[in-house]
């Protein structure tokens, strides 16, 4: 099996036990309200899951889900591991035996001996005749809960909306296992009371069908039976990982990193592996899996002695515009030794986990908007600096607001100018668009500040705009803290050479005929120049908007 359809067949069982496991607490969850309740909700509840479609989904969901947990566990060159990995899977080998009980006294019990499980003789049970299980069923509860919630969290965060989403997810996801245990101690309370009416417990076991000692007897047998041939797969897998690790240290490579330090293998592992084994710091925000590009290396030696990239490999490295001797530590085993460098720091966030590459950047087309306030420095001349930084702040702020709200990236604030992105994800015709609106809520901006500050300024502010679209290398760029996202190459030099043309024309705006066609936008009625740009052959059509008000909306 691919990979991939590991991943995507993985994936959907889990997405089959999460729903299980949110519909289950929310039908705990209406303890809260009245037992009665809950058994309402367990009506519909159990209508789908025992239901023939049900009942396969979600134990075929259960078989898919634990052994590719340990079939993944086999696959793993290494044991050493993030923390939020180490705990996803420890936590997700633990919860087959702390559920076994649970499952075997209430489904198996009921598909073997016809034996109902209401909530009454359940919460009768947990509650009142063995709180200890109690007390480990609300455990285990929990740390279900938490083993999908990590899962769920670093299968999203890559997601552009997540960090936006995120604190949303994560009141709901701290609500519902409180509400599911609140609604059990409601149950429980209610089921107390209900005890201390003479011949309740006898009726309602009676009424349940509840296991005699030889049917308990069977549930134990079973119960054992299940976590003997638990514990002797996991053995299994433990033992398979040393034969396999005895059989390829026989085979065994090197792999230097830029310090010097060579680092010796068992040829199969990937070289994410190696550093692991190592205790090398490599950054891999996906933990492995092939689904970012964080853990990348440049191959200084024996880039020809490697295997071909499988697929997904392929398209990570497209995506991030990789160079022909970079490939993806956590998919590449290398077969011979090997030298690499690893091209992003060990610590390194989620939402650069697709980020360009910092040493090489990346060309795409995207539309460049560079501004400068007109005339702030003689004023600054006759103002004391503090009164100066306030009011660069508020203009920061004005021309900043603009450019965001339009979808634009600020990229850089010097002294009075700014330069800014558009269509960094989506192109230069969406980011074309954008840069004429921010130009457009630009001025506003900055007119509404001139107006708040009028008895304080000498004179009105005025802006000067320029636009241009076209192909540009962008990437983080920088030196120790100092990375930052920007663009580099003739786009972004022609957009600071229109910005300087407004003084020439005396106009808000110089916007280029590249910028115009990508943003579909006639500019006919606007008078037309061909601008000669130093340092560069040829000349750049652009058109001169003297007021951005009477810009066609874009």
């Amino acid at each position: 099996m691919s990979p991939v359809f590991i991943r995507r067949l993985r994936l959907g069982a889990a997405f089959v036990l999460l729903t299980y496991l949110i519909l289950h607490f929310i039908n705990h969850a209406l303890g809260i309200v009245s037992l009665d309740a809950m058994a309402a909700g367990r009506s519909w509840f159990l209508a789908w899951w025992r239901s023939a479609p049900g009942t396969l989904a979600l134990y075929g969901a259960i078989t898919v889900h634990g052994l590719l947990a340990l079939w993944l566990l086999y696959q793993r060159r290494t044991l050493r591991m993030p923390l939020w990995e180490t705990a996803q899977y420890a936590l997700g080998l633990a919860l087959p035996a702390l559920l076994v009980v649970h499952v075997v006294s209430t489904r198996i019990a009921w598909w073997r001996f016809g034996v109902d499980d209401p909530y009454p003789r359940i919460v009768l049970a947990l509650w009142l005749l063995a709180p200890e299980q109690g007390a480990r069923q609300g455990l285990t509860l929990v740390l279900a809960w938490l083993h999908a919630c990590i899962g769920v969290h670093y299968w999203l965060r890559f997601r552009p909306w997540y960090p936006h989403a995120a604190p949303w997810l994560y009141a709901a996801a701290l609500l519902l296992p409180v509400l599911a245990l609140l609604g059990f101690v409601a149950a429980g309370r209610e089921v107390t009371a209900l005890a201390r009416t003479p011949g309740w417990t006898e009726a309602m076991l009676r009424a349940a069908h509840a296991p005699g000692p030889a049917e308990a007897a069977r549930l134990l047998a079973i119960r054992r039976g299940f976590l003997d041939t638990y514990l002797v797969a996991l053995l299994g897998v433990l033992a398979a990982r040393g034969v396999r690790r005895l059989l390829e240290w026989r085979r065994s490579v090197r792999i230097t990193y830029p310090t010097g330090r060579v680092v010796t293998a068992p040829s199969g592992f990937t070289i994410l592996d190696a550093s692991r084994l190592a205790g090398v710091p490599h950054a891999s925000v996906c933990g492995g899996r092939g689904r970012c590009s964080t853990c990348r290396v440049r191959v200084l030696r024996g880039l020809h002695d490697l295997p071909a990239p499988s697929e997904a490999e392929r398209r990570v490295l497209a995506r991030v515009g990789a160079a022909p001797d970079v490939r993806l530590a956590c998919q590449t085993r290398p077969l011979l030794d090997v030298a690499v460098e690893p091209l992003l720091a060990p610590s390194v966030p989620p939402a650069e986990a697709f980020g360009t590459d910092v040493r090489q950047g990346h060309e795409q087309e995207l539309a460049v908007l560079f501004a400068d306030l007109r005339g702030f420095t003689r004023m600054a001349e006759h103002k004391l600096p503090y009164d100066v930084v306030f009011v660069l702040n508020r203009y920061f702020q004005a021309v900043g607001t603009a450019i965001t709200g339009a979808g634009g990236v600020t990229n850089q604030f010097t002294g009075d100018g700014v330069m800014a992105l558009f269509g960094i994800e989506a192109g230069a015709a969406t980011g074309s668009r954008q840069a004429l609106a921010a130009a457009r809520a630009m001025v506003e901006g900055v007119a509404a500040l001139s107006a708040e500050l009028a008895g304080d300024l000498p004179a009105p502010l005025r802006i000067g705009i320029g636009i241009h679209a076209g192909p540009a290398v962008v990437g983080r760029m920088g030196w120790g803290e100092s990375f930052y996202l920007t663009a580099v190459g003739d786009t972004v030099h022609v957009a600071a050479r229109l910005e300087q043309a407004t003084k020439d024309y005396g106009a808000e705006l110089v916007v280029s005929e590249d910028a115009a066609r990508h943003a579909a936008l006639d500019l006919s009625a606007f008078p037309g120049y061909d601008l000669a740009v130093r340092n560069r052959a040829g000349r750049v059509g652009v058109r001169v908007i003297e007021r951005v008000v009477s810009l066609p909306v874009v």
